[in-house]
């Protein structure tokens, strides 16, 4: 498995939602989204998505994704100084689709918005190191994503059926747009960028990166590590600092916590087979490790959340 794959292994997207929006007219309207992943797949038109004052301009089989904006506007170019009109409360109450948005108007753009909810844990460190809009250059023809038409067909299809697992193809379509979005992400990335990202394409850093994540349990050490990457200690630990921010064994502390917390809130093993799972010799040197990180122990972190959301 490649190191991208690995690392995106235990990420997944649920409770997708998706929406096919005629937007007609030359009206800007604003969109506000909490905690959750928002792609934008153009089937016909143009208009600009604006993110924390980044505008993209979008063509008929072009898609974007907002990763962690809570507010963006999309608009046609001669509106770009309109006060957007929120159209959240259109959204949470359509019992029907296509939604059209200032109906009586002629047709601007086709969309399908789709937004799904992830796992902020174990998906912070990956989100945190993204742009505002994927991709993050100006999109030309030959860039735009292939998979968008057949995405976009596939989502107009399940929509007008209640198959079952329609809900688990859904929220799978979703996991690919995120792959194809990231993976063409870190495919541009220069090599002068500072995004820890680059490690994933680093032919030396990458396989490291590939067995912290694919074995988290064992007993990595700087010279285990080194030894995989093929470097010595010394140049392994100072390329890997200079690369991700932080040392190796500080990168795999944190990943192991952080798949620790996502074991917790599912309920589903203990916190004995949870310090095993995630490379703990004792549960006390895990509840340790976990509360010098989450401020309260595993047990404790657990019912607090019994009474919240499962993650999928």
């Amino acid at each position: 498995m490649d190191t991208l794959s690995t690392l995106l292994e235990n990420v997944h997207l649920y409770e997708t939602k998706y929406y096919q929006l005629k937007i007609c007219g030359q009206g800007a309207y604003s969109l506000t989204k909490k905690d959750v992943i928002v792609f934008y797949l153009v089937q016909s038109g143009e208009l600009f998505i604006e993110v924390e004052g980044i505008s993209r301009q979008l063509a008929s089989g072009d898609m974007i994704m907002v990763p962690h904006s809570y507010h963006h506007i999309c608009y046609k170019l001669d509106a770009a100084n309109d006060s957007p009109i929120p159209i959240d409360p259109l959204l949470n109450s359509a019992t029907e689709s296509p939604i059209v948005i200032n109906a009586g108007q002629p047709e601007a753009a086709t969309v399908i918005l789709i937004e799904c909810k992830y796992d902020k844990e174990l998906t912070r460190p990956l989100l945190a190191a993204l742009p505002s809009i994927l991709p993050d250059y100006e999109l030309q023809s030959q860039s735009r994503f292939r998979i968008i038409e057949a995405g976009g067909q596939f989502l107009t299809l399940e929509s007008g059926k209640h198959r079952v697992g329609k809900t688990a193809m859904v929220n799978h379509l979703a996991s690919i747009l995120l792959i194809e979005c990231l993976r063409t992400h870190i495919e541009r990335l220069p090599a002068a960028t500072e995004s820890w990202l680059l490690a994933i394409k680093d032919p030396y850093l990458a396989k490291a990166l590939l067995v912290m994540h694919d074995a988290p349990h064992e007993n990595w050490t700087i010279n285990k590590l080194a030894e995989v990457a093929g470097m010595s200690r010394s140049s392994f630990a100072e390329r890997f600092k200079e690369v991700v921010g932080v040392p190796p064994l500080t990168y795999l502390i944190d990943y192991r916590l952080r798949l620790a917390a996502r074991y917790l809130r599912l309920q589903q093993n203990s916190i004995s087979r949870i310090s095993e799972i995630v490379g703990y010799a004792s549960d006390s040197t895990f509840s340790q490790a976990f509360k010098r990180v989450y401020g309260i122990s595993p047990r404790a972190y657990r019912k607090e959340h019994q009474q919240m959301d499962k993650v999928h």
